[in-house]
């Protein structure tokens, strides 16, 4: 009697074990209150992060630590560092030859040399359609020259407390500005604090009073144009070191969000990856 007792408890252990397993497997693939399960998507971009902006979570890590050239990212950190310093953003300031270097005559007639144009248009432009005329004289004409800007940059960058990024000039065209995607989660959540940065980086287009004809310029994000997309901080990168790059600030699913997307292939692929990030989350959140 007692051995078939014995029998019947070690039964039901070994079937609630069972079940105890089964359950803590089902709850290690996130389903999401529907009850259908809901893989994380498939980062195409080399290097990614997403975070919860408001409690640091870390949603999708890609390579985050892999030190990566920036491109035009680096242009939040011009942007900081010019607001920080109190210029005035009326004054007028003219684009030289030197600021051309390296553009395209198609982009260099837009805006050619002896333009006059507001600090706060150069800084418009540089954040909105990723300018480099415009980012390389903000550098130029800041007190003490590009030395001190560039000095600057970096100052700010130790501040924030990026290990990972150096900057060596304000436009993101030479590979040596390098950054990882957890230093860029930390610059994108510091640039967010700017009012004008956030204004500034996901305006659709704006049309520039360049003393020859009104030029009309597009945001380089194209993501910034679609409705079901709610972004408050935005810049792209790209140059062939680095891949096609996109940092945003966006609210997901009820959660504010910092995407860190670094060298994407193809034109779309930065695109692609943000897209299946947005989803997902909002699956979960079903």
């Amino acid at each position: 009697m007692k051995i078939k007792n014995i029998r019947v408890i070690l039964i039901i252990a070994i079937f609630i074990v069972a079940f105890l397993a089964m359950t803590d497997l089902s709850f290690s693939k996130s389903p999401n209150s529907s009850g259908t399960i809901s893989k994380k998507p498939e980062i195409r971009s080399a290097a990614a992060l997403v975070a919860d902006q408001e409690t640091g979570e870390l949603l999708i890590q890609k390579k985050a630590s892999a030190i990566l050239p920036i491109a035009s990212i680096t242009k939040l950190m011009t942007a900081m560092v010019v607001l920080d310093s109190g210029v005035d953003l009326d004054e007028y300031i003219t684009i030289e030859k030197e600021d051309l270097l390296g553009l395209k005559k198609r982009i260099r007639v837009l805006m050619p040399a002896g333009t006059q144009i507001t600090r706060r248009d150069a800084l418009l432009l540089s954040l909105m359609s990723s300018d480099n005329r415009c980012a390389r004289a903000l550098g130029r004409t800041y007190p003490g020259g590009m030395d001190f800007f560039v000095s600057d940059m970096n100052y700010k960058a130790r501040e924030l407390g990026l290990t990972e990024t150096y900057f060596e000039e304000p436009t993101g065209l030479s590979s040596r500005n390098v950054s990882s995607a957890r230093d860029l989660a930390l610059l994108v959540d510091a640039a967010y604090k700017y009012d004008l940065i956030r204004e500034f980086s996901t305006c659709k287009n704006a049309t520039i009073d360049t003393g020859r004809r009104n030029v009309t310029f597009h945001n380089t994000n194209r993501l910034v144009q679609n409705p079901g997309w709610q972004i408050g901080l935005s810049k792209t990168g790209y140059i062939g070191a680095s891949g096609r790059c996109l940092v945003m600030q966006a609210e997901v699913a009820q959660r504010s969000l910092i995407i860190i997307l670094l060298d994407s292939y193809g034109k779309l692929t930065r695109i692609g990856d943000a897209n299946r990030i947005r989803q997902w989350l909002e699956q979960l959140a079903i």
